[in-house]
């Protein structure tokens, strides 16, 4: 509800029309009082639907700090016609890596080691973009036997 309508009970954008030509009305008490009542209402309406809403934002906040040298996945968002990584289109995956994180920059940044084959790409990503790698020794292949 605009504000001129919740305090006044109707849609004004200027006070030009708030009266009638030639009727003159006193501003009484009443009226002060009414508008000062209407202008608690609203700010108690507001202050419970920013609370709602920074309940919902701060579900999906989660601090995470990664360490120098730590490995990282990379997510990546496949463009169509755009070749990152290898492969372009649907075939390319979600999370790339694992990259070991060289410097952290300011409070969300880090600087990953890319591989000279992704030269083209920026090496500084957010927080956002990176997912932790938890090293397992199965997952190294041995490529002298295959």
């Amino acid at each position: 509800m605009a504000p001129y309508k919740a305090l006044y009970g109707r849609q004004c954008q200027s006070p030009v029309g708030w009266f009638e030509p030639g009727e003159a009305r006193l501003l009484d008490t009443d009226l002060v009082r009414g508008a000062l009542e209407k202008v608690k209402l609203i700010q108690n309406l507001l202050r419970t639907e920013q609370s709602r809403q920074k309940s919902y934002a701060n579900r999906k906040v989660r601090d995470v700090a990664y360490m120098v040298g730590e490995k990282v996945f990379l997510r990546v968002s496949p463009m169509k016609g755009v070749m990152r990584f290898g492969k372009k289109d649907k075939l390319s995956s979600r999370h790339n890596g694992p990259f070991e994180v060289l410097k952290r920059i300011g409070e969300v940044a880090y600087k990953l080691a890319l591989p000279s084959s992704v030269s083209g790409v920026h090496p500084m990503f957010h927080v956002s973009m990176l997912r932790k790698y938890y090293g397992d020794p199965s997952h190294i292949l041995d490529f002298n036997t295959v």
